[in-house]
Parts: structure tokens; C-alpha cells; sequence
């Protein structure tokens, strides 16, 4: 008798829609997380079509298996003991063309800086806010990535996403629940492209924009380390940077993770790192943060996955 992994490789192999995927099977997704931690997912697969996508959410369906979606791992800290199921990895769906004058389509695995360089090139501002954010177009609509010239909410109208059983489905903007640095898109979906509304923009005017916001954030932030950008949200009128700093916790380290001597809101890998290292860390800043402030901080990062040993 077939197990579901015999299955799920007969289908990469036979499905005109999986043709061109990868299939790998206890995958280490430390390898495909910026923070450079995580334990292995039973299965993970990265199909180069939306089709693609479809055919895998129809047969974890079928197959009563747990089905989560990865893109360029870049806000995402992944436990010491995996993810069971699939991990479907969204980094093949590279489709990005100019659809009309002010119109972009832009598949959910097109890098931000990807994306960013070609609407400087076609000369449609709105996107100045991704220099020098990582991360790709599916994970930066579902946390509604941004900085202070704008986030994603600013320049979607509509959103496509796979649902459970393979159907996809199309959101506008209004009716995908965008708030700070997050949104209402339904968890148990898979965000597969989006088409970005922009005004015509002088590339020079574009390039100086986006050049000024990446010198701030290179002065600022920690270099030549494994990183997943900042780990917690800003309270309402305040800075998590801020109130950790003032907290005396810059430099703490708890194992291979630390708090960052150059930017307090950011939790490095400062060498071989696990995730609980980072778990046991985020507790450490959280119950400091909020004896001293009263301010209980909320992760921007997510946590995935099982601790080790889990089941």
C-alpha cells in the first residue's frame, strides 16, 4: 500500500501542472528561512505555476494533510521540531508584467527588491516603501509589509489566493482586513499574486526616494548576520526598538540568539542558533519590556511549527 509521500511524488512526476516543481521530503527549512533555523518539514514542494499551487492544496485535501505556505522565509522563525504535512513553497511563482498604464500583476514569489526595480524601470511610483525590504510579494501582502513612506494596503486592489480545496479566489483591497503590519486574509489561504495599483513617477524621483530610505536603514540596522527583520510590532505611539533599548537589553544573549547592539527591535542569529534559543529570548525582552513599561509587546515575526520532539 502507497503512502502519501509515494502519492505526492507520483503527482510531481505526472501533473502537467507540477511540471518544473521541486519535491524534496524532511526538507530542513532552516535552509529557506532568513533567521537560518528550523527543524525539517515532512514534505516541501515549490510548483512554478498558480496551477501548480491548486493541484497541491486539492491532493493535501484529499489526503487529510496539513498544508502551509512558505515564501522567502524572511519574517518567519520556524520551530526546532519542524512542520508536519506539506510546506508549500511560493519562491517559484515569479510572474511580474505591466498589465495597463498605472497596473502592475505580480506573482507571490517576485522578490520585493525584484519588484521594486522593475516599476523604477517602467517609471511608477508608489513601491519607494520596499527599499531595501526583504522578504517576497505573498509574505509582504500578508503582513502588510512597510516602512514610513508606505505598506502594501496603499497600493493593492485585489488579491488572488488558493483556498483548501484548490479554488481560487479573488479579494479587492476593501475586503482584505489590511491593518499595521498585518491583514484579514484568511490563514488557511495561499496568496498567489496580486495586481498593485501605481502612479506614473519620474525614475529619478523614484530612485532618490528609495535611496534616502536605504541609507536610513543601513545606518540602522545589523549587518552580516542571519536576521529576520524587526521581531515586534510598534505599540501605538512608540517604538519596540525604543522601549527595549531603554530596557538595557541590547546585547543579551540567550544561546546562539541576540538582541542586537545595533538595532534593539532586531533578533539575530549571532552563531548556530536554534529556535528555541530565539523563543526563550523573546520571553526574556517581553516580560522586561512590559515590568518596566507595562507594554506587553506583540510579535511581527511568525512562529511556526512544532518544538522539538513534538509531534
Amino acid at each position: 500500500m502507497s503512502t502519501w509521500r509515494d502519492q505526492l511524488a507520483r503527482l510531481a512526476q505526472d501533473a502537467p501542472a507540477l511540471a518544473g516543481a521541486v519535491l524534496a521530503f524532511d526538507e530542513r527549512l532552516a535552509r529557506h528561512t532568513t533567521l537560518r533555523v528550523g527543524g525539517p518539514a515532512d514534505a516541501w514542494i515549490a510548483p512554478t505555476s498558480v496551477a501548480g499551487v491548486q493541484e497541491v492544496r486539492r491532493f493535501c485535501r484529499q489526503a487529510g494533510l496539513a498544508c502551509r505556505a512558505l515564501g522567502a522565509g524572511s519574517n518567519l522563525l520556524v520551530k526546532d521540531g519542524g512542520v508536519r504535512g506539506v510546506v508549500l513553497s511560493l519562491e517559484r511563482l515569479r510572474g511580474l508584467t505591466r498589465a495597463s498604464e498605472r497596473q502592475v500583476e505580480v506573482e507571490a514569489g517576485v522578490s520585493t527588491g525584484k519588484l521594486l526595480s522593475s516599476v523604477t524601470g517602467w517609471e511608477l511610483g508608489g513601491l519607494e516603501f520596499l527599499g531595501g525590504v526583504p522578504g517576497s510579494v505573498g509574505g509582504g501582502l500578508v503582513m502588510n509589509a512597510g516602512t514610513y513612506l508606505g505598506e502594501f494596503k496603499d497600493v493593492t486592489e485585489e488579491v488572488r489566493l488558493v483556498g483548501p480545496d484548490g479554488a481560487l479566489v479573488v479579494r479587492p483591497a476593501a475586503a482584505c482586513g489590511f491593518v499595521y503590519r498585518g491583514s484579514a486574509l484568511p490563514p488557511d489561504h495561499v496568496v498567489v499574486s496580486a495586481r498593485l495599483g501605481l502612479r506614473p513617477r519620474a525614475r529619478l524621483d523614484i530612485e532618490r526616494d528609495v535611496r534616502e530610505l536605504k541609507d536610513r536603514r543601513k545606518a540602522r540596522e545589523p549587518k552580516g548576520v542571519p536576521n529576520a527583520g524587526s521581531f515586534f510590532k510598534n505599540p501605538t505611539g512608540d517604538h519596540a526598538g525604543r522601549l527595549i533599548e531603554a530596557a538595557g537589553l541590547k546585547g543579551l544573549r540567550q544561546g546562539g540568539a541576540e538582541v542586537s547592539p545595533v538595532h534593539a527591535n532586531w533578533l539575530v542569529n549571532a552563531g548556530q542558533a536554534r529556535a528555541a534559543d530565539f523563543l526563550t529570548l523573546i520571553e526574556l525582552v517581553r516580560a522586561r519590556v512590559e515590568a518596566q513599561f507595562g507594554i506587553r509587546l506583540e510579535l511581527e515575526v511568525r512562529v511556526i511549527g512544532d518544538d522539538e520532539g513534538g509531534a
